[in-house]
């Protein structure tokens, strides 16, 4: 019973660090993406975009007015801008926290979804899709008012402009200047739109969970040695996590935009849905999804890892129970 506790505590430990090392890897090689999508996210891109005179007829006069139509910069050209005017360590901005956060916040994710998951399973249908949506719910609010000081941190460090040659501020500088200006409230800016970007977590798990069971039910018989069928539920799985994420960030991508309006310094945005109306007046419903497609490139291969991975990691476990 001692080497079988050794046995576990050992594979857990090495999961541990797998996430860990993978989620650093992930965190380093996405960070640009992350940053150009949070600057495509920001007002000061959008009131910066180029306008071109648009005429509209049947006015009450039959005279045509014009109104100008903002065109929001695309990925590449934000990239170039970048290059040009920061430099390459601009993409890299951020990197700090979310090289301090990722790892926590996926153990507490994961954990408060496990426990979730068993309490809900006790009181609804086990394992329906009701117990996956209160239980990614819960784990995400959670998650969400846990670290929201350290990714408000990052997006301030993002949103921060400096030419090529001067030194911008560290994660610490950043921090202690939130608190200096905005005080402890200042860190939790933002947090209203992270818990409406619920709502992405719990279509993306719904859908996981949906794909997940039909893979389950059309699984292939067992070979020999059982190495074909598990690299086919593996890479089944990635698929799963892929189309559950692509979905859900499409759906619910709207609160990132109003999140980043709303982490950012001296802004006129206040509250949740004060921003959602101002952003829809002044620049049209097509600013919500400003940044979509790097989001969906950063984001869709690093689900589809972490959660075919966390699969692995409760398939081993629940194995060496056995």
């Amino acid at each position: 019973a001692f080497l079988y506790g050794c046995c576990s505590l050992t594979l857990y430990l090495i999961c541990i660090l797998s996430y860990r090392c993978g989620g650093t890897v992930g965190a380093i090689f996405t960070c640009p993406l992350e940053v150009i999508k949070t600057r495509l996210q920001s007002s000061k891109l959008a009131f910066r975009a180029v306008y071109y005179p648009q005429v509209q007829l049947g006015t009450i006069s039959g005279d045509g007015v014009v109104r100008p139509t903002s065109v929001s910069p695309g990925l590449f050209r934000v990239l170039k801008s970048i290059l040009e005017k920061e430099g390459p360590r601009s993409l890299f901005r951020g990197l700090g926290p979310n090289l301090v956060g990722v790892a926590p916040s996926r153990a507490v994710y994961f954990a408060c979804y496990s426990k979730a998951k068993e309490r809900f399973n006790s009181i609804f249908v086990p394992n329906s899709n009701i117990v996956h949506i209160c239980s990614a719910g819960s784990a995400a609010f959670v998650t969400n008012t846990m670290m929201n000081p350290i990714w408000m941190v990052k997006t301030r460090m993002q949103l921060e402009r400096k030419v090529r040659g001067s030194k911008p501020m560290n994660a610490l500088q950043c921090a202690r200047y939130v608190y200096q200006t905005e005080g402890i409230r200042g860190f939790y800016r933002g947090l209203t739109a992270s818990y409406a970007g619920i709502s992405e977590t719990i279509i993306c798990f719904a859908i996981y969970e949906s794909l997940k069971k039909r893979l389950k039910n059309a699984q292939l018989p067992p070979s020999a040695n059982g190495t074909e069928r598990s690299s086919t539920n593996f890479f089944g799985l990635m698929f799963a996590a892929a189309v559950s994420k692509g979905s859900a960030s499409c759906i619910a991508y709207p609160h990132e935009v109003i999140r980043t309006r709303l982490r950012e310094e001296g802004t006129k945005y206040k509250t949740f849905f004060q921003t959602a109306r101002l952003v829809a007046r002044e620049e049209g419903y097509l600013a919500f999804y400003r940044g979509l497609f790097a989001q969906l490139i950063r984001q869709i291969p690093n689900t589809a890892i972490v959660l075919s991975t966390y699969e692995l990691i409760v398939y081993l476990l629940e194995d060496r129970d056995e």
